[in-house]
């Protein structure tokens, strides 16, 4: 395994996306010895290969730039230079697929969300503190996003992505009609995903939104926090009996599925549920999507953003049984084509769309992205 000694940059490069194989070869990047052991064990013990490591942000540019590593596993607080800006500066340099792993409180959570921001793919936060031995309880969590992370389209992501080419779109759907819920669900680069469809949606289109993104409790508070800048909706955390109008959307809370359990007169009444369900995935979206097609009668409108697995295929069946429109989006804008894939192959889905139309599909219409 290489371990970084000096290095000196060379001329740089510009790629998308990557293809693997079975075993990833990953760079480890975290300032403690101990966790950077810890991380190359879990992951070797997975089948994933560990070909280098660094100790600081600075060291990992340049690791990165000598071994073009399938995926990096970056930390967040580091000397000289954190992960946040290692991860701009190797998004410039060699843009390669970054896990960020974070501290699970709400300061891990505002810079994780810097580090997507900077290009990160995606995230996992660390059990027990900064510096533990319980990492080693999320070898099959860290594998799977390792190698789902390795497979990842960059070509919307960090400081060097262009931005997407405005598009004339017309939805063959008619003008969203009034007292419309929007269900949207995601995955791996659904943050990002997210928070481009919701910012798009008016406050006046007389719709109420329910977001299914996978993520740990600590963060989706923030990440409610963050879309409620962003847009011109009032977005807040789900709680249980909450009810929501129209203009107004919920995030669902990590750890606790988001059922509907109500809808008279235009609002809408959801509740939290922290029992295990749909493989152990909580917040499911097949959860969210299921009990809105067996709740709501007014029209309703289901989207799959990225990530992977298979989570809302089964949702979307049942959305499209109860007369909903079922939106997923494309594979050349996901970061990872899982979660749409799944859903498109049940053929319930009724536009597949590039994530800058996904909001237009939902009005109608184009919109200002």
């Amino acid at each position: 395994m290489y371990t970084h000694e000096t290095a000196e940059p060379t001329a740089t490069r510009r790629w998308v996306s990557v293809t693997v194989g079975e075993s990833p070869e990953v760079v480890v990047v975290d300032d403690s010895r101990f966790m950077r052991g810890l991380i190359t064990d879990t992951l070797e013990s997975g089948g994933v290969e560990v070909v280098g490591e660094a100790e600081n942000g600075e060291e990992a540019v340049a690791v990165v730039e000598e071994l073009r590593p399938d995926v990096v596993t970056m930390d967040v607080n580091m000397p000289r230079v954190d992960g946040i800006e290692a991860t701009e500066r190797i998004m410039s340099a060699t843009p390669t697929p970054i896990l960020m792993l974070s501290a699970y409180t709400e300061d891990g959570a505002d810079e994780t969300f810097a580090a997507l921001d900077a290009g990160a793919v995606d995230f996992i936060a660390k059990p027990g503190g900064e510096v533990s031995a319980a990492v080693t309880d999320l070898e099959e969590q860290l594998v799977e996003l390792v190698r789902s992370v390795a497979d990842a389209n960059l070509t919307d992501r960090g400081p060097t992505a262009e931005e997407p080419e405005s598009t004339d779109h017309q939805p063959e759907t008619v003008e969203v009609e009034p007292d419309t819920t929007v269900l949207i669900g995601s995955s791996t680069g659904g943050p990002d995903a997210v928070e481009q469809v919701v910012s798009a949606l008016p406050a006046d289109a007389d719709i109420r939104v329910l977001i299914v993104q996978h993520m740990p409790s600590a963060f989706t508070g923030r990440f409610a926090d963050r879309l409620d800048e962003s847009t011109e909706l009032d977005v807040r955390e789900a709680a249980d009996g909450a009810r929501i109008g129209q203009g107004e959307a919920l995030v669902a809370a990590g750890g606790k599925h988001l059922e509907v359990s109500s809808y008279r007169n235009g609002r809408l009444r959801v509740k939290t549920v922290d029992e295990d369900r749909d493989q152990g995935v909580r917040p499911s979206v097949n959860v969210t999507f299921e009990s809105a097609a067996e709740t709501i009668d007014d029209p309703t409108i289901g989207v799959v953003l990225t990530g992977m697995g298979a989570d809302g295929s089964e949702g979307v069946k049942a959305l499209k049984r109860a007369g909903a429109r079922v939106i997923a989006q494309d594979e050349d804008t996901s970061v990872v084509y899982g979660m749409p894939k799944r859903a498109a192959a049940t053929g319930c889905v009724d536009e597949i769309l590039p994530l800058g139309e996904v909001a237009g599909g939902i009005v109608g219409g184009p919109v200002d992205v």
